[in-house]
């Protein structure tokens, strides 16, 4: 899992995905990922646990299906403001 840094999410904001090129990415991934993805689109940003909780998915899975979003370059992370121990997660479009 990649870790963001101020000049990484300025970079991020540069390359904001279209809405048809987010929803192409999207559609190769497997079900877990779109589902998370859904739940980050209502509720942004969230930890893994609490991505977990809002799914209703296990862990692993929510682990497996943020790796496969950050990968296609559709979720970014960055370290809680409230829990510096956790990260956080958030759509790139």
């Amino acid at each position: 899992m990649s870790m963001s840094t101020a000049d990484d999410r300025a970079d991020d904001a540069e390359e904001l995905l279209s809405d048809a090129e987010y929803r192409e990415r999207l559609r190769e991934l497997p079900p877990s990922a779109k589902l998370v993805s859904k739940v980050l689109e209502t509720e942004s940003p969230l930890s893994q646990g609490q991505l977990a909780e809002e799914s209703l998915l296990p862990d692993r899975t929510v682990r497996y299906a943020l790796n496969r979003l950050e990968e296609a370059g559709l979720v970014s992370s960055r370290y809680s403001f409230q829990d510096a121990r956790k990260q956080v997660y958030f759509l790139n479009c």
